[in-house]
């Protein structure tokens, strides 16, 4: 946990909190490792399987913790016209942690979830008896495994905030916080589904809802990996600021977020809010 002396929050009377979890590992960084360990327990030594884009911070740490583990990866990516395509610099960086990488068209991507699909899917990227984690690492083992966040952060914040992209970090960690303390989503996509599917995925974890907790839908920046020159100039300020490595996907929607509301006055005087550090920039 790292205190940061913020002028834009102190003269609110706030205090600003960083959970570093992007000190974690090197490799497998913040909630992507309290979401992939529990999976990689469950897998048991098969293939394991997941999902994501061109630019999927969760393909490459899935990568990593294959290498590191022992365990066989397959990364099905979003795009068939990627596979004649010379490998951008994240995707390269799964393969070259061995995860093999089966393109598919963006309309199969779109219906992975159907068993049927799925099914297909897995048939011919030759895995049919490996173990699938979804998109973005969510599933109830993820979830369980992301409420030690909440546990390590019980009586040190009023309000815990994390930037969500599939919800699983936010519904564990929700459910590890003391009753006193409320956790804020603030979500990377546009769409406006995740309240859904964070109670959805507490209630395949836990078997009912836990912890109190909010989303503020405003600070996407027009979706997903859209970083324009506004959000990037934020970033480049608070590094500039605090020495610390702002990612942009997440992190700095994040931080951008909560100045937003304080500007707003959503925080009482005296209310300590605590920041997820749920990644770190690839370069």
């Amino acid at each position: 946990m790292q205190e940061i002396e913020d002028d834009r929050f102190s003269r609110h009377g706030l205090r600003l909190l960083l959970k570093r979890d992007d000190l974690i590992h090197p490799e497998l960084i913040g909630n992507k490792w309290r979401k992939l360990a529990p999976n990689l327990a469950a897998a048991a030594g098969r293939t394991l399987v997941t999902f994501g884009g061109a630019y999927s911070n969760h393909l490459r740490a899935t990568a990593a913790a294959g290498r590191l583990s022992g365990l066989p990866t397959v990364g099905v990516v979003r795009g068939q016209e990627l596979a004649d395509r010379p490998l951008n610099p994240s995707l390269a960086q799964c393969a070259a942690d061995g995860m093999r990488l089966h393109f598919v068209d963006r309309s199969t991507y779109r219906r992975k979830a159907e068993p049927d699909v799925l099914a297909r899917v897995l048939r011919t990227a030759g895995a049919e008896d490996a173990y699938v984690v979804p998109e973005g690492g969510s599933n109830a083992e993820a979830v369980r495994g992301c409420r030690a966040l909440g546990d390590e952060l019980r009586g040190q914040a009023d309000v815990v905030a994390l930037a969500c992209g599939t919800g699983g970090t936010l519904a564990g960690l929700a459910a590890g916080l003391a009753p006193d303390q409320r956790a804020l989503g603030i979500p990377v996509l546009k769409g406006g589904f995740l309240t859904d599917d964070i109670r959805a995925l507490q209630e395949q974890a836990f078997g009912d809802l836990r912890g109190e907790w909010t989303l503020d839908e405003r600070f996407h920046f027009g979706g997903y990996a859209r970083v324009p020159p506004e959000l990037d100039a934020f970033a480049e300020d608070f590094e500039d600021r605090h020495g610390v490595p702002v990612e942009r996907l997440y992190v700095a929607k994040l931080l951008y977020g909560l100045v937003t509301l304080l500007e707003e006055g959503a925080f009482a005087r005296g209310t300590t809010v605590a920041a997820v550090v749920t990644g770190r920039p690839f370069r």
